[in-house]
């Protein structure tokens, strides 16, 4: 006798324990994956303010190698643009790199086309014993008003052998704000 068709492709149903076993491999799997990816997301929108912060300042570095101590760094500079965007990149007009202080360091956000998500800004304090200067970036990553802050800072003293240098380190806060 010939079983009829449907009795043959009875489903199977999983047991509890099979259940159970499933939902936790699928929960560990995204307790693992789910924070690796977070972390990865935010770090791929970091590399925009410390690459930027790195050039800037060794860009004021490679200016006071040819400058007095009394000019070592250009005139402060305020942030470019005013306000950093909110919540999202924008891509910024590139006259408005082309002031005296951002030409004098050749520094534009790299690639000049693609949106930023951070301002720009830098400071210096002239003197003729010892200069200094403070390059910093600002940004609203989830547009909650708290800024992400990164900043680099350096210096250049009349006698030092050494020459004009960088501080040690980079001053971050609130980088994945």
């Amino acid at each position: 006798m010939v079983r009829p068709l449907a009795s043959r492709a009875q489903t199977r149903r999983y047991s509890a324990l099979e259940l159970a076993t499933g939902f936790a491999l699928v929960g560990s799997l995204a307790a693992v994956a789910v924070p690796v990816f977070v972390r990865e997301l935010h770090a791929s929108r970091l590399v925009e303010p410390v690459e930027g912060i790195e050039r800037l300042s060794a860009s004021a570095i490679a200016y006071a190698n040819v400058h007095s101590v009394a000019l070592a760094f250009p005139p402060s500079a305020p942030m470019t643009p005013s306000l950093p965007p909110r919540g999202h990149c924008e891509t910024f007009a590139l006259d408005a790199w082309q002031t005296g202080t951002w030409r004098a360091l050749e520094f534009r956000p790299m690639p000049p086309d693609a949106p930023h998500c951070f301002a720009y800004a830098f400071d210096s304090t002239l003197s003729p014993a010892r200069s200094s200067f403070r390059a910093h970036a600002h940004g609203d990553l989830n547009g909650d008003g708290i800024f992400s802050t990164f900043e680099m800072s350096g210096h250049a003293i009349e006698g030092d052998p050494m020459g004009p240098s960088l501080d040690p380190g980079m001053f971050i806060d609130s980088e994945v704000e």
